[in-house]
């Protein structure tokens, strides 16, 4: 059992299952024999992918777990790669409740389609056809991929975040997650690669030119019209970098490098935008923590914080980039201390299901002051999904 590793493991330390799983972030190294390593030690041994994902079904059914939304389907997701790891029947069951709550037999799906974070969870229908070959979830998802060809874009062809009047031209950092890694998945799975790389490949690309600026980190967003409160007049982009948005850019960019040909013509101009921001993560890491801040480049002042969702985004990000040689083999050990700060942020509760804290609610575009006063939930969903593929991605040679 989980929970009775966890604690034996523990107790070895001389410390408790419950015993909280953070260490102080500005306190001073631990040396050798200490209580922190001890805790280390200890962590080291549970599968805190497989302690998540049954600590979160028993917290929900797939009917209490949420609508279709788009963290929902971020961590289902990461439940699926937990899966695909341990081939427990439980977990793919699950999500295909949760599913089919959606899809009727015919393949159809209530679902619009009118912003790209609807989008997202249409990777489940992908993994769904995938693991029962069952044509209805072909059907659903094909909605989405005749939904795009409709879409309404920017000028130089970038999806709008939402087709509606107060998303109107707007491109946001998270949108490159909500429609890229299903395009190239299901490219893949229909016979359509070609087609739907191309255009990852290229909304990757336009959002790039427009979002990332010098130094190598993103705007949140950019607003075409250049009428957005947030917008700059001059620039048409928002005013801060806010961690999230980055890190859903990070995970689509190694993500659809991972789908296209090695001579695809669009690859130079996606390795470049995923190097520059390859540097400005190792030089904004916290280094005392190992995690990165909620506005990413303000974490001198003494408001901003350290948060959990795209630390985790981050060091999923940087470690798959180095083990598919996209980036430099040095990122790997910022990688790793940034995994070692995000497992400091996940403990056992005193009922024995898993806490991940520090996690930013759902956001909109705003100004420093904005974006620090988010909740700082615990287990948000947003946190969970992103905390399974890291620990997917980093813990695969445990």
């Amino acid at each position: 059992m989980l929970t009775a590793a966890l604690a034996a493991a523990l107790a070895a330390g001389g410390l408790t299952a419950t015993a909280p799983a953070t260490a102080a972030p500005h306190g001073p190294a631990s040396g050798p024999g200490t209580r922190s390593d001890a805790r280390d030690d200890a962590r080291s041994v549970v599968d805190w992918s497989a302690a998540m994902t049954q600590s979160t079904m028993a917290r929900y059914t797939p009917t209490s777990i949420g609508g279709w939304s788009y963290p929902v389907g971020l961590y289902l997701f990461g439940q699926y790669q937990v899966y695909r790891r341990t081939h427990d029947p439980k977990l793919l069951a699950y999500i295909r409740s949760y599913v089919d709550r959606f899809v009727d037999g015919s393949g159809g799906i209530g679902q619009s389609f009118n912003s790209l974070d609807s989008m997202q969870t249409g990777r489940l229908l992908v993994i769904l056809h995938h693991e029962t070959g069952q044509d209805r979830y072909r059907i659903a998802a094909k909605k989405i991929r005749d939904r795009l060809s409709t879409y309404p874009r920017t000028a130089d062809g970038g999806f709008w975040h939402a087709d509606t009047s107060s998303r109107a031209h707007q491109l946001w950092a998270d949108g490159v997650y909500m429609v890229n890694p299903f395009l190239v998945e299901y490219g893949k799975e229909f016979g359509d690669s070609a087609s739907a790389g191309d255009e990852a490949a290229a909304q990757l690309a336009v959002y790039g030119r427009h979002l990332q600026v010098a130094g190598g980190l993103l705007k949140h967003a950019y607003d075409e019209s250049r009428t957005a409160a947030w917008a700059d007049k001059s620039t048409g982009l928002a005013p801060e970098h806010w961690c999230r948005a980055i890190g859903w850019y990070a995970m689509a960019s190694v993500g659809v490098l991972d789908a296209l040909p090695a001579a695809h013509p669009r690859r130079a101009e996606l390795l470049t935008y995923l190097r520059r921001l390859a540097g400005a993560l190792e030089r904004y890491q916290d280094p005392r923590s190992g995690r990165w801040f909620q506005v990413v480049d303000q974490g001198a002042r003494p408001d901003d914080w350290t948060e959990t969702s795209c630390s985790s985004m981050f060091t999923y990000a940087l470690d798959r980039a180095v083990r598919q040689g996209y980036i430099d083999p040095r990122y790997e050990a910022v990688a790793q201390r940034g995994y070692r700060g995000v497992l400091a942020r996940i403990s056992l509760g005193a009922d024995g299901r898993t806490e991940l804290t520090d996690i930013s609610v759902g956001t909109n575009v705003g100004d420093y002051a904005y974006y620090v006063a988010r909740t700082r939930a615990t287990n948000d969903f947003h946190g969970l999904g992103a905390f399974l593929i890291m620990n997917e991605q980093l813990g695969a040679d445990r």
